[in-house]
């Protein structure tokens, strides 16, 4: 397909985030999409190996053929204690960004009716009958626009719905000292400094000598790139690593909050991704989430047209809402929450209640071993807000 002979589509996405492609990806899976012409725009052509995403998930998916790593137990510390967890029947899974942007636009590229096109978007416009996308290159209509680019602006100019962030530095390591266990990522290990923020180390490791190192924040502000990486190389010391080869390094922020970003829908503009809300507010774990959305909007386009009745609101929204809500009110409570769920609770059963399938009775199971004081203020201030 030549888009300087054809400016119109049926579908454009707007971004070629992790939602969007996995979109597309299921739009081609399911065979229903082939009469459709659909357009990807992006500044970045997905080269590189700019990110990792990990999830749980408890049987075989879509995605295994790009997963490079899975574990079967992970680890947990503060400060005050360790516990070894036992995923099962979860297994925790690493994707590479590279690998992930090789086999979908792989097969994206083999699609007579799709294009995907580095261009930056830098207008949308709608109208009655038609939607008008300008690049940096061209201009384009279409019948139905997604739009994945996040406008940072659209949720922190308002007070009503906390904004975190949940912002990391990481590095991976080749280490002469055989310091890692292969067997088991470590989830959170909340024993660095917490200097009134929640604060925390992830560990992928990938053989006794290899690893991701990350130092991760959960709070309302970055910090200078030193300070990351100093923190990096603290935790390094601790683990008794003293000789290592950095081979790459990868860093990000990612926004926390339970803006209601569907209000901004139409009925043939939907925005996805972290523009949509689609990242799990309470933790920033993006890839489940997207998963489940991107199957749910493929069924969607099937049979419905006004995307103003995509999104469902469901009772997690809320749990999420207090719980940012604790934590943009006392950022140093992080490490207690998370500790009091880990310490004795289940490790499947939060599991579950993290990816939203748990019932009202397994929320309460989960709910109750976190800090009562502290939640129910949030409770009680959402409450007089709304």
């Amino acid at each position: 397909m030549n888009a300087a002979q054809d400016h119109h589509f049926d579908y454009i996405f707007a971004g070629a985030g992790l939602a969007a492609l996995m979109t597309v990806y299921k739009m081609i899976l399911s065979g229903n999409f082939s009469d459709k012409t659909i357009l990807i725009l992006d500044e970045n052509p997905k080269k590189t190996n700019d990110r990792t995403w990990c999830f749980w998930s408890e049987k075989d998916s879509i995605w295994d053929a790009v997963v490079s790593k899975k574990w079967d137990s992970a680890w947990f510390a503060n400060a005050n204690f360790d516990r070894s967890l036992a995923l099962q029947p979860y297994r925790y899974n690493r994707i590479r960004g590279i690998d992930f942007y090789n086999q979908l636009l792989h097969l994206i590229a083999k699609q007579e009716n799709i294009l995907f096109s580095t261009q930056k978007v830098t207008a949308i416009e709608e109208t009655e009958h038609r939607i008008f996308v300008k690049s940096t290159a061209n201009s384009y209509t279409c019948d139905r626009l997604f739009n994945s680019i996040y406008n940072p602006i659209t949720a922190e100019n308002q007070s009503k719905y906390p904004v975190l962030q949940q912002h990391f530095v990481g590095w991976f390591i080749k280490s002469e000292e055989a310091v890692f266990n292969p067997e088991q990522a470590t989830f959170m290990d909340f024993s660095v400094a917490q200097k009134g923020n929640t604060r925390f180390m992830y560990v992928l490791p990938t053989s006794k000598t290899e690893a991701l190192v990350e130092y991760t924040l959960f709070s309302h502000h970055h910090l200078e790139m030193i300070e990351y990486e100093t923190e990096i190389q603290k935790y390094l010391e601790k683990l008794g690593i003293t000789s290592y080869e950095i081979t790459e390094k990868e860093c990000g922020s990612i926004p926390m909050t339970c803006f209601p970003f569907w209000k901004k829908n139409t009925q043939k503009v939907l925005h996805i991704g972290t523009a949509g809300g689609w990242t799990k507010a309470s933790t920033g774990y993006t890839f489940k989430n997207a998963d489940k959305k991107s199957s749910a909007l493929v069924s969607f386009l099937q049979t419905e047209t006004d995307f103003r009745t995509f999104h469902k609101k469901t009772k997690f929204w809320f749990y999420d809402l207090i719980f940012l809500d604790v934590l943009d009110k006392n950022n140093e409570l992080g490490s207690g929450v998370f500790s009091a769920l880990f310490q004795k609770g289940n490790p499947a059963l939060i599991f579950k209640f993290l990816d939203e399938e748990t019932t009202v009775l397994e929320d309460l199971r989960v709910i109750l071993k976190c800090p009562k004081k502290p939640f129910i203020r949030a409770f009680l201030r959402i409450l007089f807000r709304f």
